[in-house]
């Protein structure tokens, strides 16, 4: 799914964000634990170089504690990467982030300076929220849509803490066709730029293969079919979503399962798995590889078919020519 939404803030933030990265110390990036790969802005990893790096895997109450656990081993493979969960309404825990940032930077820790960090993160993420409870104040706008951050700003934490907020910022460009979908799932882009419809098949489609008994308990299905679009009409038939005939209201019906993933009613639901990403980027990197290929044949056909037959058969035959010549000087020495 291709998402057409990056407003012209981001693309400030993200210049403003690298213009002052080498004055940070420590990097904290919030992730939402639910799909911590799609939420991972590539940008900032090329950037990042080796600086200690935080990520937070917020609203981690929402996603599958069992893979959780592996996508924060997956994550700390990476030198200088520290991984934490929390969720929203956890303020004791979210307060925690305070000593990760002392324990990633001892050497500041131990000195009279300021210890500089910078908490970035796409947006929706919960990091707003995050940043009232560790300075203990609300200094950040929270809002439940996307880009409610507009601006830099700098924090006093205390203690030697400097704490320095961006936009919410996305990428121009999702190299993995998934991950447009996850984002939309999950309320990182506004609704507006995205079909409800789409997302909702693609949701359909990964939960009925994935969490197929949490959809059964919370749609009171005997069974789960074997296709989204099976499943979104037992699902519409049990909540009312039916329009004149009894035809399926597919918006309203989508609507409702994505609003029900997004609130955490459906269960502990996760959307990828580091296994899961491994396949995909294979099959990323053989649609490239085919992509390249492709263009290559394309162009060597067309420089075949711009010679017409008598220039061929002169090109051919100028072939031989130099082939014969270079036979017969070789035959002199």
């Amino acid at each position: 799914m291709a998402v057409h939404w990056f407003p012209g803030h981001m693309h400030k933030a993200l210049k403003e964000i690298k213009e002052i990265l080498n004055q940070v110390d420590v990097l904290i990036e919030v992730l939402d634990a639910r799909i911590p790969y799609s939420s991972e802005n590539p940008e900032i990893a090329k950037l990042r170089g080796d600086k200690p790096c935080i990520k937070i895997l917020n609203k981690s109450d929402l996603a599958d504690p069992a893979i959780t656990e592996q996508w924060q081993a997956h994550l700390e493979h990476d030198a200088g990467v520290k991984t934490f969960t929390t969720s929203i309404d956890n303020k004791a825990k979210t307060k925690e982030i305070i000593q990760l940032v002392r324990k990633a930077c001892p050497g500041k820790d131990a000195s009279v300076k300021n210890i500089n960090a910078m908490i970035i993160g796409i947006p929706n993420i919960g990091k707003s929220s995050i940043i009232n409870v560790l300075a203990e104040r609300t200094i950040a706008k929270v809002g439940n849509e996307p880009a409610v951050t507009k601006n830099q700003q700098r924090i006093n934490l205390g203690s030697g803490i400097v704490l320095v907020d961006t936009p919410g910022v996305l990428w121009p460009k999702l190299e993995n066709p998934n991950t447009g979908y996850r984002l939309a799932a999950l309320a990182a882009v506004k609704d507006t730029a995205m079909e409800y419809d789409d997302v909702g098949f693609f949701t359909a489609d990964f939960l009925i293969k994935q969490y197929p008994e949490l959809l059964k308990e919370r749609f009171k299905l005997d069974d789960i079919p074997n296709t989204e679009i099976e499943f979104l009409e037992l699902a519409a038939a049990k909540r009312g979503a039916l329009m004149a005939g009894g035809r399926v209201d597919l918006y309203k019906i989508c609507k409702t399962l994505i609003d029900e993933l997004r609130s955490g009613k459906l269960g502990r639901i996760s959307l990828e798995t580091p296994d899961m990403l491994i396949g995909e980027k294979q099959a990323m990197a053989e649609a490239a590889q085919k992509k390249q290929d492709d263009k290559a044949r394309r162009k060597q056909k067309f420089k075949d078919g711009s010679l017409t037959p008598d220039k061929k058969d002169r090109k051919e035959k100028r072939t031989e020519k130099r082939m014969a010549t270079s036979e017969r000087m070789k035959g002199r020495k």
